[in-house]
């Protein structure tokens, strides 16, 4: 379920903007009324203007029993076994499926092996049927030795298959390419940085006017901003990104999925830049070097070396 948010600068849906201490403000200081839902930005915009209600009733088919703080959709039960509809404080609550439906007949389709090595593909089809507690097979089964006799090739063929898409993409689609390759100051041999998070080593690699420039300079380098989009926005189970460069600036985690439901339209990375330097206008580009080491991700961190500082900005 999506939320269309009200500010600009709060990207945290549950805070709105204070124009008078110039910061967002959370609105969360009631408990959460069951039925009920909070409004993005507590319905307020930016300059003050009231768009709806701090709190909004839950829609139809939806529901919150006060334990979160936007309605949730109802479940939905087997025909014929609801016992209690939802409603817009409660779940609905299933019944108990009866014995004389607890063990159908039901046919399973099962894939019989190609006689043909041309074809690997394709294949004939069998059935098994299963009475109750007894199963029965339809067709004989294939012999050890048939499975071996197509196995293999189709293996072959499909690792052939994969090969030829990442290639075609590829050479298409730029971004994709970016993502599948590393960066060539990684192939010239800038090894990941390891070790404490002091940030020690960060002075080696950027200069002293860069770490000291502010925050919105990163912003402004429409250049060094893309790359670093390409290299921390796609999430990865082996290198860390954005998502956890947010969890270090203390973003909560239903900002986080809100940003990356968004991605489409906008880079959770530029987000999470916007946001630092709206709540945290005195950083500077050496505080996010600093995160960066901490997540070992070295790569960004020659990507902000490629910084044009005006000395003005220092």
């Amino acid at each position: 379920m999506t939320y269309t948010p009200h500010s600009e600068r709060c990207h945290d849906l549950t805070t709105f903007w204070d124009s008078k201490q110039q910061k967002c403000i959370s609105c969360l200081n009631n408990t959460i009324k069951p039925g009920h839902e909070i409004t993005p930005n507590c319905g307020y915009d930016d300059h003050g203007g009231r768009h709806e209600g701090t709190r909004r009733p839950c829609k139809t088919n939806t529901f919150n029993n006060g334990s979160g703080i936007h309605c949730k959709p109802c479940s939905t039960c087997p025909s014929g076994l609801t016992e209690k509809p939802c409603n817009a404080t409660a779940d609905t609550v299933c019944g108990k499926v009866p014995v004389t439906q607890r063990i159908p007949t039901t046919y399973f389709p099962v894939t019989k092996p190609p006689q043909d090595v041309s074809s690997p593909i394709s294949s004939a089809s069998t059935t098994l049927a299963y009475q109750g507690p007894t199963l029965t097979q339809t067709s004989p089964p294939s012999s050890p030795h048939s499975v071996t006799h197509w196995a293999v090739p189709l293996a072959i063929l499909i690792s052939i298959l994969i090969a030829a898409m990442c290639y075609v993409f590829g050479l298409k689609r730029k971004r994709a390419k970016a993502f599948c390759r590393q960066p060539s100051h990684i192939n010239g041999g800038f090894a990941p940085l390891t070790g404490s998070s002091n940030g020690s080593d960060v002075e080696d690699i950027l200069s002293p006017d860069i770490l000291s420039a502010p925050l919105q300079t990163v912003l402004d380098n429409l250049d060094v901003l893309e790359e670093l989009v390409i290299l921390l926005d796609p999430e990865s189970h082996v290198r860390k990104s954005t998502k956890h460069l947010a969890s270090h600036c203390a973003f909560p985690s239903t900002w986080i999925t809100y940003t990356y439901s968004m991605k489409d339209s906008k880079s959770p990375l530029k987000a999470v830049l916007e946001g630092v330097t709206c709540k945290n206008p005195d950083w500077t580009v050496g505080h996010l070097a600093k995160l960066l080491k901490h997540m070992e991700r070295n790569d960004a961190i020659a990507a902000l070396a490629k910084l044009k500082i005006n000395k003005s900005e220092v």
